[in-house]
Parts: C-alpha cells; structure tokens; sequence
C-alpha cells in the first residue's frame, strides 16, 4: 500500500458489517473464552429472569385473586422480589465480565497496533499526521471497545429475551402466541 493510500484508508467506506474484519477482531476474544462464556449464562439467566413477573402476574390474576387467596399473592410478591434481586446480581455480573472482557481485548488490541506501529519505517510518520495516528490508536479502539461491551452483550441479551417471550406465548397459549407472530412481518 502507498502512503498516499495508507493517508486515505479511512476516507473509504466499506460494507457496514465485513466478517472479515469481525473474524480478526474475535481473534483477540478467543484467548478469553471464559469471559464471554461466563458471561452469555448470566445474560440467558437475566433473560429467563425477566419473565418471571409476568408469569407470577398472570398466576396471581388468574388463581390469587378469584380465591381470595392473600397468602399467595404475599408468596408471588416475594418471589418477584426475589427474582428482581437475583436479576440485578445477574446484570452486575455480565457487566463486569463483559468490562473485563473489552479491557483485556482492547489491551490486547492496543499492544498488537502499538508493536504495528513500531515495526514502520519513519518515513510513514513523516507523511501521517499525529492527529490522526493519536486517534486511530485511541478513539477508534475505544470505539471497538464499546461495541464490544455494549453493543455486541446488549443485542445478545435483547434476542435471548425476545426469544425467551416467544417460547413463553407459545407455551402459554400456542394460538394467541401464532396469531401475534403473524402480524410481525408488517411491524
């Protein structure tokens, strides 16, 4: 690559999602398995958590409430209570690993382009300008990193959920469940 195009890389718009680049940067996610392991059960946790509610809701509406039956509103209630509290530890839990997730990622990410730009020859720090050097190893990694940490969890856990709610209508009631999903092609 010329300077001059090394100058202008970034002027070029690609694809909005290239699998190429998504497949180099999940190199750098790969040495933390754990992590992102760790992490996806407490993400499926909070999302079968947030169903909770609504199914002691309905019990309470549907049986607690004809009977008369106080005692077991009061058990519902606490179990929500409970189930809100074992949630929030879930969500404290992701959000740490997916933060300690995206610092060793960007970390490793970080020496990798620093060691790059040791390897290149003066003349290309002639050519570059700081500014742009500064920010691409800066605010660009940065970047990355909140669309690991915040992006990439965050879409996971909203799938996991909607699928999750999906299983819940089927299973409750399989046509009112049908009837609700044939109008999502025209939302």
């Amino acid at each position: 690559m010329t300077d001059a195009a090394a100058y202008h890389d970034e002027d070029v718009l690609g694809k909005a999602y290239d699998w190429r680049l998504m497949r180099r940067l999940l190199r750098y996610v790969r040495p933390y398995g754990w992590l992102v392991a760790a992490s996806l059960v407490l993400l499926m946790l909070d999302g079968l958590l947030q169903l909770v509610g609504p199914m002691l809701t309905q019990r309470v509406i549907d049986v607690a409430l004809p009977h008369h039956d106080a005692a077991m509103a009061t058990r519902a209630a606490l179990l929500f209570a409970a189930s809100l509290a074992v949630a929030f530890v879930a969500q404290f839990g992701d959000t740490m690993f997916t933060s300690l997730l995206g610092q060793r990622v960007m970390r490793d990410l970080r020496d990798d382009l620093f060691a790059h730009l040791q390897r290149l020859p003066v003349r290309f720090f002639d050519r570059t300008p700081v500014g742009r050097l500064v920010t691409r190893t800066t605010a660009d990694v940065e970047s990355l990193n909140e669309l690991f940490t915040a992006g990439v969890v965050a879409g996971l856990g909203d799938l996991f959920t909607l699928a999750a709610i999906g299983v819940m209508m089927i299973v409750t009631d399989w046509r009112l469940g049908l009837a609700a999903f044939a109008v999502i092609p025209f939302v």
